[in-house]
């Protein structure tokens, strides 16, 4: 969600600005912009739209200059246009802003008081007037401090200056912020993905820290003004990360990378010798944990909610869910005998970035499961379980909810084990089961025929409905997901039993009825409820992993994944499901790694 990249180099700029801020395309946005600095002058432009569109402007009147800021703008004050993308420029400073300043409107009015006029309808160019007016009195970096005292809300900021043509100045407050180096050159950039193809030497500011770059140096400050030093990262070198390979979009590559990705993190975390798990440091003996509290937003709240499912059934842990942006304002009555586990895919999600805080801030333990181990949430926890999904491009989360699974399961098992809760003989089973995983997930894409068939179903349909019993349900709420998020079809997931509720008076002729009905406790009910959808009319397609019973001639399609166990069932339900989505929104022509309006790292609230 937006993105910053700056560069202070001993050549010119934008080119690599362009490329970094392609690389940060992923995260989601609607407006592209850069201003670079030539000749005492701020040289600014920017466009509605993909990077593609500025590249195009600059290749008419290419930017000047060996230092410049980038910004991939994702509107949240004021409607996507030229106006509103960053940077926002006056004649002596120019600045990029990923965050939200919530006080943007009182200082705005004491701006006007003062004579001053703005131009756009962004809370960002409250603080490019700030930083203007601060200079007439002061240096740049006290200009940012005076700045940032008066500001509320979040922000990782970029700024370069007319008058001081040699630096940038970043600043962080809630949105990650991260610092390249290389040689007569340096970085600054929303993460170190933006920042790999020109270095692999990474610093993450924390929260208040400021930091001044020029080619040859990066100087840190906390945010008592004082030079602090920051520990350098060398980040791993991902290979073909960026590369579409023979495949149409991000999309469908990591859908289809999820038998690497699943086998990869069932290796990290299982001893084949021993079969046993090897994950060890618990920041609490498991035999001691009260309550386990799993926090996270979208796709991995859905990963929390399926994870209740087996830690009730395997252990006698008390399990709660939340939404992060509930759990960061509910009065929580914190233990310090409860683990509170953090589920994000970025690692940068604000919301849960947010409640992590409120629980370190209460001095209990935490945990978090994320893909970036370099993040913000995993740095700030007292145990991180990395998924080791890879870098996930597309907006719609594919391979890492299913590596948040598969992280959740194994920490599942390692529990009921460690608490004798499990029988020996089917603590190994199960861990025999994971280590088939990833073939049957490559047997489950062998669907893809089929699911493309029943993809055609869904175009003039007015809306869909996926239910589930048990850790289906879960599932039901991840297919809707999927399907709203990349196709813009309304969707509903629903638990099959709660239909009689109120949720069957939406069935009419011909809707589209996905039942996800594993081979479980659930599954002579779950077929009782299909008859409920069948006999209103609803269009059924029915996905199990039930090799046994022939599915009834009423339903329009079925499908049938793999059987492993009542629990893996879950993580193959899901592949069909995105592969539905998929295929409905190529049908459509949406944009299918980018999906409207969406974002990859919710980096504000």
């Amino acid at each position: 969600m937006c993105g910053i990249i700056g560069i202070a180099s001993n050549k010119p700029v934008s080119i690599n600005i362009i490329n970094s801020l392609k690389k940060l395309e992923y995260r989601g946005y609607d407006s592209a912009g850069i201003a670079t600095l030539k000749n005492d002058l701020i040289n600014e432009k920017k466009c509605s739209g993909r990077v593609e569109e500025l590249e195009k402007i600059l290749l008419k009147s290419p930017s000047e200059g060996n230092i410049g800021i980038g910004h991939v703008r994702w509107a949240t004050h004021g409607v996507p246009n030229v106006i509103n993308a960053h940077p926002h420029s006056t004649e002596n400073v120019s600045v990029v802003h990923n965050g939200i300043i919530e006080n943007s409107d009182d200082l705005k009015k004491e701006l006007e008081t003062k004579g001053l006029k703005f131009k756009s309808q962004t809370d960002t160019e409250v603080i490019t007037l700030l930083i203007t007016e601060e200079l007439k009195k002061f240096e740049p970096l006290e200009s940012v401090f005076k700045t940032l005292k008066k500001l509320k809300g979040s922000f990782a900021l970029g700024i370069i200056f007319k008058d001081f043509p040699e630096i940038i100045i970043g600043a962080r407050r809630g949105s990650p912020l991260a610092v390249g180096y290389s040689k007569d050159e340096n970085y600054l950039g929303s993460d170190s993905y933006a920042l790999k193809s020109m270095t692999n030497k990474i610093s993450y500011l924390d929260d208040g820290e400021l930091c001044v770059l020029t080619k040859n140096s990066v100087s840190f400050y906390d945010d008592n003004e004082n030079k602090i030093n920051k520990k350098t990262h060398i980040i791993s070198d991902d290979e073909n990360i960026s590369d579409k390979g023979d495949y149409k979009n991000f999309m469908s590559k990591e859908i289809f990378e999820q038998p690497i990705t699943a086998k990869k993190c069932v290796n990290e975390y299982i001893d084949s010798l021993k079969n046993d798990i090897n994950i060890y440091n618990f920041p609490i003996e498991p035999k001691e944990i009260k309550k386990l509290i799993l926090v996270g937003c979208g796709t991995a709240y859905h990963s929390c909610l399926v994870a209740k499912y087996w830690f009730e059934e395997l252990t006698s842990i008390d399990i709660e869910i939340d939404i992060a942006s509930e759990f960061r304002y509910r009065n929580i009555k914190f233990n310090t005998e409860n683990l509170y586990v953090f589920v994000s895919q970025s690692g940068e999600t604000a919301d849960t970035a947010a409640a992590l805080d409120i629980c370190k801030k209460n001095n209990v333990k935490t945990c978090s499961i994320v893909n970036v181990i370099e993040s913000t949430i995993a740095r700030n926890s007292d145990w991180v379980l990395p998924i080791h999904a890879g870098p996930e491009i597309g907006v719609a989360s594919t391979k890492a909810f299913l590596g948040q699974l598969i992280v959740l399961y194994i920490l599942c098992l390692k529990f009921s084990s460690m608490r004798g809760e499990i029988d020996k003989k089917l603590y190994n089973q199960n861990i025999n089961n994971l280590i088939k995983l990833p073939e049957a997930i490559k047997e489950t894409l062998n669907l893809e025929n089929n699911i493309q068939l029943i993809s055609k179903e869904f175009i003039e349909a007015r809306g869909s409905m996926f239910l589930g019993r048990g850790s289906s349900f879960p599932i039901a709420l991840e297919g809707a997901l999927k399907l709203k998020e990349l196709s813009y079809l309304h969707a509903e997931g629903y638990p099959a039993g709660e239909m009689k509720h109120g949720p069957l008076a939406l069935i009419e002729e011909g809707l589209p009825v996905i039942i996800i009905a594993p081979k479980d406790k659930y599954f002579e009910k779950t077929l009782s409820n299909t008859q409920e959808v069948i006999a209103r009319g609803g269009k059924i397609f029915f996905i199990t992993d039930n090799k046994k019973d022939s599915l009834s001639d009423n339903i329009r399609f079925g499908l049938r994944v793999p059987h492993l166990d009542c629990f893996l069932s879950s993580i193959l339900l899901t592949v069909p499901l995105q592969l539905l989505a998929y295929h409905v929104a190529l049908l459509k022509n949406c944009d299918i790694d980018k999906p409207r309006n969406l974002a990859k790292s919710v980096t504000v609230e």
